[in-house]
């Protein structure tokens, strides 16, 4: 089967590169930028004629689309932009694997929820109450998949981070590594992600073809949940950063256009159950990641 990856040279898709390596199937990997040392094939999702055609022209039998529009303040500025990518680049990809009969891997966000005050963990069929542009538009994305009749299935995750790319655990890295005294809220709960936990996953499910009559909404993170002091302490002990205070601050500490959702916990017993997964803990995965990072310093 040929398999078209969107997004290709983000955090995910990096990730999706390294996983496939050694897959029967083929991979195209697709973006609108460059990654120095790997190729990639240019694809503008925005452009529903280009993406027909690479879906006839390459005979694509799936698509895992890692492409976001991800900057939650910026979007505030930049409704049109964040729309086009969320959502009208959402509907292109489905409308293209429905005249295919193939399968759209969509990776949906945490930000669909928000707005009111949840004390357990997120299940899918809660109702998306999203606090701002980024999270409607991504919640957008969802229901043009839905309307589209293809098969599919929306991965939602939450606080996605790896060795590639801008993300907390890099932040946070440079931070500890730099300063005597860091703040980091307390108040937003949730759970880290390791993209190589998650492309391992969609990798897994697409090699076995379990995903066959699955069609659905799923949830999936890393196992536990903290908050971000929380994160960010766990990531200075383990990196050695141990001279650098961190301490515990308020959300309004840092104003922000949008409100971040204050408990974002996924349950994941339904993608666990359906694909028979046993999921990392966020310590262990965090561990592997910064073992990985300080490897390849090492190498430099």
């Amino acid at each position: 089967m040929n398999v078209l990856v969107t997004g290709a040279n983000g955090q995910l898709g990096t990730h999706m590169r390294i996983v496939s390596a050694g897959s029967a199937d083929r991979y195209i990997f697709t973006d609108v930028s460059d990654l120095p040392g790997v190729e990639t094939v240019y694809l503008d999702i925005t452009d529903a004629a280009a993406v027909n055609d690479m879906v006839e022209t390459c005979g694509i039998g799936a698509v895992v689309n890692c492409a976001a529009y991800t900057d939650v303040d910026k979007a505030e500025d930049d409704r049109a932009a964040a729309d086009i990518l969320n959502r009208q680049a959402v509907k292109n990809l489905a409308e293209a694997m429905k005249a295919a009969d193939g399968l759209l891997v969509h990776i949906s966000t945490d930000y669909v929820f928000g707005k009111e005050p949840y004390n357990v963990p997120c299940r899918e069929d809660r109702q998306g109450t999203p606090t701002g542009v980024y999270g409607r538009t991504k919640l957008a994305g969802e229901r043009e998949v839905l309307l589209s009749g293809c098969n599919y299935l929306i991965i939602r995750t939450a606080w996605l981070y790896s060795e590639y790319g801008k993300n907390f655990v890099k932040t946070m890295l440079r931070l500890t590594g730099t300063k005597s005294e860091v703040k980091v809220v307390f108040d937003q709960t949730g759970t880290p992600t390791y993209a190589r936990d998650l492309a391992e996953t969609i990798f897994n499910i697409m090699e076995t073809r379990k995903y066959e009559g699955r069609s659905g909404i799923y949830h999936y993170s890393d196992e536990g949940v903290c908050s971000w002091y929380d994160f960010a302490k766990a990531i200075a002990e383990y990196s050695g950063h141990t001279d650098c205070r961190i301490l515990p601050c308020h959300s309004s500490e840092y104003p922000s256009k949008v409100i971040r959702p204050s408990y974002s916990v996924l349950d994941k017993t339904k993608i666990k159950e359906t694909f028979g997964l046993a999921i990392p803990y966020w310590t262990d995965s965090l561990r592997r990641c910064l073992d990985n990072i300080s490897q390849a310093d090492a190498n430099i």
